[in-house]
């Protein structure tokens, strides 16, 4: 797979298309702090004031917004009036009938489709939030964002049935993981560029490199090897990726490496060599060593711990 798709697929997003809003009139709503999320909607009618504080900008039907890093944010048709509890409001208005959220019966339409993505405290998710900022639009108008329109229909269609069809569920949540997916290739691809780990994808030398990397983590990567897939020499190529990513090409690939083994740990019955082994360490007491640094616990510690809480859940 190619790198964005492995992170996504080892964070193990929860996504969730949450609510549809329709507003009428003049309303603002203030929503608190979050953590380990990615909020998104997408703009069905009208137009919409949305501010995290220091990000600010108004959104017209067709467009599509995300939140990131935690912060408060307000939601509005009218940015001049005082905020309302946009929490306590919901809850109030959707116990009332189809699960729509309605405020206000006359006045301009503001219609919204929103969702969020839960993600796990791990390092993985961690590179992800940390490349974006609080506050991204996307115009629906823009070259590339032809998909993103294409899916705010569906999203449409999603969210206005009277009665919830068969699957309604499971087409909801994966709507709102191709809405992610859209969303972050329209980011990468816009004039503004992206930081951290998101900005190494978005240097086309670079990413070719690490495209390779991903879809062979188990071979033992040098620095000559990936500075010549990026066609660059070995200092420029090192110099480029830490600029970029704040980190060394090579202890990436080791955080990359101990990451995927982690979700391995949790999700297979392998022996705990042969995850060591398939994601490029020699022997098992290396990645043993190696893991403990970065997590805290051995391997045998951590998916004895795992399978304890999975079983304590269920």
């Amino acid at each position: 797979m190619d790198p964005l798709s492995d992170l996504l697929s080892l964070m193990q997003a929860r996504s969730l298309l949450s609510s549809r809003f329709e507003g009428r009139g003049r309303w603002a709503m203030q929503f608190p702090a979050y953590v380990s999320q990615i909020k998104f909607g997408g703009v069905l009618e009208g137009r919409l004031w949305l501010s995290t504080g220091e990000h600010s900008a108004w959104l017209e039907r067709g467009d599509f917004y995300l939140l990131a890093n935690g912060h408060p944010f307000v939601v509005a048709s009218d940015p001049s009036l005082h905020a309302r509890d946009g929490v306590r409001l919901y809850r109030s208005l959707r116990a009332q009938g189809d699960g729509v959220v309605r405020l206000g019966h006359a006045g301009e339409l503001v219609a919204l489709a929103s969702g969020h993505f839960q993600f796990d405290k791990e390092p993985a998710s961690t590179m992800l939030l940390h490349s974006l900022p609080p506050l991204i639009c996307l115009r629906g108008t823009k070259p590339g964002a032809s998909p993103l329109v294409a899916l705010l229909e569906l999203l449409r269609y999603e969210t206005s049935a009277e009665e919830a069809e068969t699957g309604a569920a499971a087409a909801r949540n994966s709507l709102a993981t191709l809405i992610l997916v859209q969303a972050l290739r329209v980011f990468l691809g816009g004039s503004t560029k992206p930081s951290g780990w998101l900005s190494v994808l978005g240097d086309r030398r670079i990413s070719r490199a690490l495209t390779a990397a991903h879809a062979d983590i188990a071979r033992p990567w040098v620095l000559p090897e990936l500075a010549a897939l990026a066609g660059m020499s070995r200092s420029a190529f090192a110099q480029r990726f830490r600029e970029l990513s704040g980190m060394t090409p090579l202890d990436y690939l080791q955080q990359w490496r101990l990451s995927t083994a982690k979700r391995a740990l949790c999700d297979s019955d392998e022996s705990i060599g042969r995850i060591a082994h398939g994601v490029g360490y020699l022997s098992e007491t290396a990645f043993s060593a190696a893991f403990k640094r970065m997590f805290g616990e051995s391997p045998g510690r951590f998916r004895s711990a795992s399978r304890a809480a999975v079983l304590s859940a269920a």
